[in-house]
């Protein structure tokens, strides 16, 4: 198994418990308001962290498998000269955002509310806790597409 699949069927299986997780979340949050009516008050925030995190780690996920969303009517009617370079360009758009916005950004947001002690308020977790996932799916974009360059150089060279 190569390192690619094993980040892609780990990532498959954290966002299968994640999402298992926000469900059960959701579910307890719908039967203690409306049906014991004793809202539960840390579900709400709970819902919202593992939104962020299912969000962005299945950004990485369908970003590796190349199923993300795009606009791709330019490289569908281009030629395979023209394909090729119109997907190195737009793999590089997306790793420079990715370095810049996600990790960059990311890490500093992480760590400034690591390092301010910013707790979230009802389940008094360290919101850098939550937004470490930010930089964690930033490397995770960056590899994936990185290995899809060298993957493209590779099938270019043998056409």
């Amino acid at each position: 198994m190569t390192i690619r699949k094993f980040i892609e069927k780990t990532l498959e299986w954290l966002l299968v418990f994640l999402m298992s997780v926000l469900v059960i979340d959701v579910l307890w949050q719908v039967t203690s308001r409306y049906i014991m009516n004793s809202p539960s008050s840390f579900t709400d925030e709970l819902a919202g962290f593992l939104l962020i995190w299912v969000g962005l780690l299945g950004a990485a996920y369908v970003a590796g498998k190349r199923e993300h969303l795009a606009i791709d009517l330019l490289v569908q009617r281009s030629g395979p000269k023209r394909k090729f370079y119109l997907e190195m360009i737009i793999s590089s758009v997306i790793i420079i955002f990715a370095i810049t916005v996600m990790i960059i950004g990311g890490t500093w947001l992480a760590y400034t509310r690591f390092f301010l002690s910013v707790k979230s308020a009802a389940l008094g977790l360290p919101l850098g806790g939550v937004y470490i996932v930010l930089p964690v799916s930033g490397v995770l974009i960056t590899y994936f597409d990185i290995d899809n360059m060298i993957n493209m150089v590779k099938e270019n060279r043998k056409n």
